[in-house]
């Protein structure tokens, strides 16, 4: 089973690099389902490895000029605030067991992995449906609603330990009119500092296996610059639909697994 996490963490920089988020979307269940970690540390390695990869990810596109800076650290600022502090302080004031009754027992864990599948369900019907690939305006910059939405990003990434790509590309393209490759560099960006940031809460309240982590981290790297070479090969919109339904599936396996098994 290592064998496999292994191989499959290469897989969490390919769907980074392919397609601008979703690398927690893997590296979450095999940090839990397959390394056996429990959901709060695995949702902290999530971090470092999804920012440390996207980091890594950004900066090619950012020598194609497909970064932009100022919308990332406008997006970026709000959320790495919501982000520490929900993994320095409230993340660590959720009890182990939230709810008890004779017939139900709510738990910590499946507080986290719940959050999780019901947004992973929710990313997935974004990337199923065939739309149009949304247009950009860019007269449509709205400061107020982009720090808004970095804030409640921010929340749900120290929540859950998912970075939040799928969520931040249409606001990025909605709220500030990028052009949608820009929007997928901007997000590995934001990505990177939001994770990493929320990442460092983590360090001050845990113990972290570095050896692993590094390891794990390494193959997403080697995923991700794949991912970028592959990137204007493959065609995004055929790939976010599969990728679409394996997330669907995925989110409803650890749905029930969690909360009805």
């Amino acid at each position: 089973m290592e064998i496999i996490g292994y191989i499959a963490s290469i897989c969490i920089g390919l769907i980074l690099g392919l397609l601008g988020g979703g690398g927690s979307i893997l590296s979450i269940p095999i940090l839990v389902y397959i390394f056996q970690i429990d959901a709060v540390t695995a949702s902290a390695y999530s971090l470092f490895i999804v920012g440390v990869t996207s980091l890594v990810g950004a900066v090619p596109k950012y020598k194609e000029h497909l970064v932009n800076i100022r919308t990332g650290l406008l997006f970026g600022i709000p959320s790495i605030i919501s982000i520490f502090i929900t993994r320095k302080w409230i993340v660590p004031a959720i009890p182990d067991v939230i709810y008890q009754s004779s017939s139900m027992v709510i738990s910590k864990r499946v507080l986290l992995l719940g959050i999780f599948a019901i947004l992973m369900i929710l990313a997935s019907a974004s990337m199923i449906q065939n739309k149009k690939e949304i247009t950009h305006d860019e007269d449509r910059f709205r400061t107020f609603l982009v720090l808004i939405e970095g804030i409640l990003i921010g929340f749900l990434t120290g929540l859950v330990g998912a970075g939040g790509g799928f969520l931040i590309i249409p606001a990025l393209i909605l709220l500030t009119g990028l052009p949608f490759k820009t929007a997928v560099g901007t997000s590995l960006f934001i990505i990177a500092i939001n994770s990493l940031m929320g990442f460092l809460g983590d360090v001050l309240n845990y113990t972290m296996d570095w050896l692993f982590l590094l390891s794990i981290t390494s193959l997403a790297i080697i995923g991700i610059l794949i991912g970028n070479k592959l990137s204007g090969a493959i065609s995004s919109t055929k790939l976010r639909k599969a990728f679409g339904w394996f997330v669907l599936v995925m989110g409803c396996w650890i749905l029930i697994r969690e909360v009805l098994l």
